[in-house]
């Protein structure tokens, strides 16, 4: 071991030598800065990049805001007032002046109506969409009945046979025009003999509730197509797949729920089958008995 810590003279001044190299350069780095210069930077060029950051920031703020698309005050519900920004009060004000079967024609009787503020009224006002009738008539000063559509509601003998309606006659309803009169021709001729009901109309792709409600205030099936009604307890699969909107694998689960059950005791109890279309109900119904 000793030979191992046993130096010569010229062994130890290399080793002084090596360790002041050492701590020479270490002191060095320390005390020297060799970083690159400064980099140059063009601020008119960073300033024009952060405005454009900022610019698509806020366009993607506004993209993400709920959009409100043109809409007549009084159809306003529960859900559609609170997405405005209205109050439980001032939608309650709404829906009461409506249940009495009066309308609102102007945008100033809607605030005394709902009463809401001023900034909310010039915020929503612009998105009011009224009766054709009632924007000439506010345009041209003609005085018109305060609530014109408060009318006496048709009789069945007043209504128009639906299946007999041409495309013109529908149109002729707010909130009807072309692409849905059309809809609803395609779908009524596409049975032999036409509507059953005016349920029937839940069919027609993107028809609102409260259209078909107009509908059917002029409207109403006077000329029924003839079908086979079809006892639910008694019927087979195949009888089952013969009506709307039920298919074989439907059909044979309906069957095994009649097993089940002992039989059905109301149409109702259909809904329990496994995946059956709920929203359908009413239209399946219309071929059914339970005698």
């Amino acid at each position: 071991m000793k030979s191992h810590f046993t130096f010569s003279k010229s062994q130890r001044n290399g080793i002084f030598l090596l360790i002041f190299l050492i701590v020479a350069l270490q002191c060095l780095c320390f005390y020297v800065d060799f970083s690159s210069e400064e980099l140059s930077i063009n601020k008119s060029a960073l300033a024009k990049y952060e405005k454009e950051i900022d610019s698509l920031r806020l366009i993607e703020i506004e993209e993400r805001k709920p959009k409100i698309y043109p809409f007549n005050p009084n159809y306003i519900t529960d859900y559609k007032g609170a997405s405005l920004g209205m109050s439980n009060e001032e939608i309650d004000r709404l829906l009461a002046f409506r249940k009495q079967n009066k309308w609102i024609n102007t945008t100033k009787q809607f605030q005394e109506v709902t009463k809401i503020s001023d900034s909310l009224l010039d915020v929503l006002s612009p998105y009011f969409k009224f009766p054709d009738w009632v924007v000439e008539a506010n345009q041209n000063s003609t005085p018109k009945p305060n609530y014109a559509f408060n009318k006496k509601p048709k009789t069945f003998a007043e209504k128009q046979d639906l299946n007999k309606a041409t495309a013109q006659d529908l149109q002729k309803v707010n909130g009807i025009g072309e692409y849905y009169s059309e809809r609803i021709i395609k779908l009524r001729n596409s049975f032999p003999g036409g509507f059953i009901d005016m349920v029937q109309l839940q069919d027609v792709y993107g028809l609102k509730p409260e259209v078909i409600e107009k509908i059917s205030e002029d409207f109403a099936i006077k000329t029924p197509r003839t079908i086979k009604i079809i006892i639910l307890n008694k019927a087979t699969i195949d009888e089952l797949v013969t009506i709307q909107h039920i298919d074989y694998n439907l059909a044979f689960r309906i069957v095994e729920q009649r097993q089940l059950r002992e039989g059905f005791k109301s149409l109702d109890e259909l809904k329990k089958v496994k995946d059956f279309p709920v929203n359908k109900i009413d239209i399946i119904k219309l071929y059914l008995s339970l005698d």
